[in-house]
């Protein structure tokens, strides 16, 4: 084993290679994501402590009056222990790793990613990055349906650093933005603003209903003072499935807090 090789290997020339194969590319929230790690032995046998995927996306936090972007981490998955891959040697790992049901969605500009890594002492770490889709939970797309039969249409979503007391399990929320474009409350307010919670079976709205088109960081900051225009739902899966109730429900609660 030849000492230049080792020394070049342990910044990276020549050093194992890291590709992960995704059986497709658009997974739903609270789904399973499916793959293959395939690693590709480089010119010197290495050995490697631990492979980790992680579940990536970003967020937008306002700092100074700026807003700037931060990466966070949804969740990190151990797929292999310690093992040696030998020089040109080539190994493939399947993966199966669960999605949050609280993922943010690919839907206006967020997005989510697996960032794959090997841990290799005294070395780069080989690395690799997948995009991937996410679509809605069923229990979410029957909820957005909903709202978009009452004539509303998103308008825009976006991830965004908040407070600790509205915080879950990240420190932003994924914000969507809808505005009423036909239907019965064209005319009568601006937009309404949602955030969701979801679960396995049910999902919990926070909802401003807008007459004034007041700005979006406005909102958060003061989304947890329940007045007249803001509220919580909670959404079971059974009136998830019946969309006339589902509707119904919207249309109501908009109304009762307009």
């Amino acid at each position: 084993m030849s000492f230049v090789n080792r020394m070049l290997a342990s910044v990276g020339i020549g050093a194992a290679v890291v590709d992960t194969k995704l059986e497709g590319n658009t997974f739903q929230a609270g789904g399973t994501i499916q793959g293959v790690v395939d690693i590709q032995g480089g010119k010197v046998d290495q050995n490697i402590d631990d492979i980790y995927i992680y579940l990536m996306t970003e967020y937008i936090r306002e700092t100074d009056d700026r807003k700037v972007k931060e990466t966070h981490v949804l969740g990190k998955y151990q797929v292999a222990e310690g093992f040696t891959i030998s020089a040109n040697e080539s190994k493939e790992i399947p993966f199966s790793l669960p999605l949050p049901y609280d993922v943010p969605l690919s839907m206006g500009k967020t997005p989510i990613w697996l960032k794959t890594a090997l841990d290799i002492k005294q070395a780069v770490d080989p690395t690799d990055n997948d995009y991937i889709t996410v679509v809605p939970h069923e229990l979410v797309d029957q909820i957005f349906t909903a709202i978009e039969q009452l004539g509303f249409r998103l308008r825009k979503s976006e991830c965004l650093h908040v407070k600790r007391h509205m915080q879950r399990n990240h420190p932003f929320v994924q914000e969507f933005e809808f505005v009423p474009s036909s239907g019965p409350f064209r005319g009568e307010l601006d937009e309404i603003e949602i955030i969701l919670y979801p679960d396995q079976n049910h999902v919990q709205l926070l909802i401003e209903v807008d007459k004034r088109g007041k700005g979006l960081f406005g909102f958060l900051e003061e989304a947890l003072d329940l007045d007249e225009t803001k509220s919580m739902i909670n959404i079971s899966r059974a009136e998830a499935q019946n969309p006339q109730k589902l509707q119904q429900i919207f249309e109501n609660h908009i109304r009762s807090h307009m």
